[in-house]
């Protein structure tokens, strides 16, 4: 009897084990991914993207999610910290290829949190927050590719890395892999242009261009072989370097999309979706991963967009602006949640949220309460994933940031945009002679006006003084959670800080 109440008390406690293991988690990060490229979004899409579709049958689709900047190293950078890009020292633009990381090693990631959790962490992909080549001090033309790298994803909390410094049209062209390169670059490749766009500049000589997408995959799904199953759970963050530039479909793929070659490089995006559920599936895990599935910001023009609208495809959907935009189209995102073992059915919310809210969301799974310098801009979206975890603060409004770092703020329906111009690559572009002749600020009612067409300001000025007052808040108390007061990076007022004045 004794034996069979032990046996009984075991099984009881390993069931309770298995109800509250904690979940893997895989973050897929598609890079210049249009809002409308995806067909669970766009009704009239001519991409069909049945992979990413299927995540939505048991998961949650956010119609209102937006990423922190309408560029890629930004975006990162918030998806990591949990903070504001533009409060780091990058103002404006992105990083280039020699550039040093624009991490602090000081400071927490969502990596280096879930270490601390327990979790085997993992990062395949384009990396593009910048690391310390061997000897760039001297020049790039100085760097020993033979020597470790410094302040690289192993530095922010990554176990495991096998990583491109940024995008795939920015040289040096290697594969870096945990701060070792696999091949050093010793060789040289010449420019390309059109939509197979990238720049000229040092390579190693095993790197092909159309072969790093599936490179990455196949790593991925490595790291989900080795690491599913074992004593801890893993999280891997999976930034793709497509459908970004160079647009490179490969083998079947060319074609297939009977759009044109940025159509059928969205359908290996939909297929990296595909073999990353079928691995975790094959290893048993499926059920108990948290997936997400994002894109950096909105659709690139560099994709060929006169190629696109002509044969009846729409990248951004209603909204105005494509990627670099303080517009809608330069930040409104896919943006879709899945796990199995928790999300039982599909849920469409119009909930706002922004890329930063991804690390407040995975605290908010632990209980865990965040250090008042760390996710300084992050609000957990919990709820919308376990309803039963109702969220004490909710996301007030959203700061949206240009490639030129103009700025915008959203609260309920209406949006302030702090610049008389789109602040990125549309019409009006910033110092151009129609935006000298405009507004200084524009505001909108997306409710009734989500294509941005009519700027009300002048017949709502409290309105205008709120959403400003409130932005300007968000800036000097370097945080728009509540906590105490931070500082931003850097000196405490530029350039793009129009509105507020400068301290004499």
């Amino acid at each position: 009897m004794k034996n069979l109440i032990l046996i009984f008390s075991l099984l009881s406690t390993l069931a309770f084990a298995q109800k509250n293991t904690k979940p893997n988690i895989v973050y897929i990060l598609a890079d210049d991914l249009g809002i409308g490229d995806v067909s669970c979004y766009n009704s009239d899409s001519k991409i069909q993207t049945p992979n990413i579709d299927k995540l939505t049958s048991r998961g949650v689709k956010f119609s209102d999610a937006h990423s922190s900047s309408s560029v890629c190293t930004p975006t990162r950078y918030g998806i990591m910290t949990g903070r504001y890009n533009w409060r780091s020292r990058l103002k404006n633009g992105v990083l280039f290829g020699y550039d040093k990381s624009l991490l602090d090693p000081k400071r927490q990631t969502v990596a280096s949190f879930l270490q601390a959790q327990g979790y085997h962490t993992g990062v395949v992909g384009k990396w593009h927050l910048g690391w310390d080549w061997a000897n760039i001090d001297a020049g790039k033309e100085k760097v020993d590719f033979l020597k470790p790298i410094q302040n690289g994803p192993n530095t922010f909390g990554f176990d495991y890395s096998h990583c491109i410094i940024g995008s795939l049209d920015m040289n040096p062209y290697a594969y870096v892999e945990n701060g070792i390169c696999t091949t050093v670059p010793i060789d040289t490749c010449p420019a390309e242009k059109g939509v197979r766009f990238y720049r000229a500049g040092m390579v190693a000589p095993d790197f092909k261009h159309e072969e790093v997408l599936p490179t990455f995959t196949k790593k991925a799904v490595d790291f989900i072989e080795k690491n599913a199953n074992k004593a801890k759970p893993f999280f891997l963050y999976f930034p793709l370097p497509a459908p970004h530039t160079p647009v490179l479909p490969t083998g079947d793929f060319k074609g297939k999309s009977q759009l044109s070659p940025y159509g059928d490089f969205v359908l290996m995006v939909d297929d990296v979706v595909k073999q990353v559920v079928a691995a975790l599936k094959a290893q048993g895990v499926y059920e108990n991963t948290l997936i997400v599935f994002t894109s950096d910001n909105g659709f690139s023009p560099a994709g060929d967009l006169k190629a696109q609208l002509n044969k009846g495809h729409n990248p951004f959907l209603q909204f105005r602006g494509t990627k670099a935009d303080i517009f809608e189209g330069g930040h409104r995102v896919p943006f879709i949640v899945t796990w199995d073992k928790e999300i039982k059915k599909h849920k469409t919310t119009n909930q706002l949220i922004c890329t930063t809210d991804f690390f407040g969301t995975i605290a908010a799974l632990f209980n865990q309460k965040l250090a008042d310098n760390t996710a300084e801009d992050s609000f957990s979206f919990l709820d919308e994933i376990q309803p039963h975890r109702t969220n004490k603060i909710k996301r007030e409004a959203i700061v949206h940031h240009s490639i030129e770092g103009f700025f915008a703020i959203r609260k309920g329906d209406w949006k302030l945009i702090m610049c008389s111009h789109s602040g990125g690559w549309s019409n009006p572009k910033p110092q151009s002679e129609e935006a000298k002749t405009l507004p200084p600020i524009q505001l909108y009612n997306l409710k009734t006006d989500i294509g941005e067409t009519q700027n009300v300001y002048q017949k709502y000025p409290e309105l205008v003084k709120e959403l400003t007052e409130l932005l300007t808040q968000y800036v000097k108390n370097g945080r728009s959670t509540t906590g105490q007061t931070q500082s931003n990076d850097g000196h405490p007022h530029w350039k793009q800080l129009t509105w507020i004045p400068a301290p004499k």
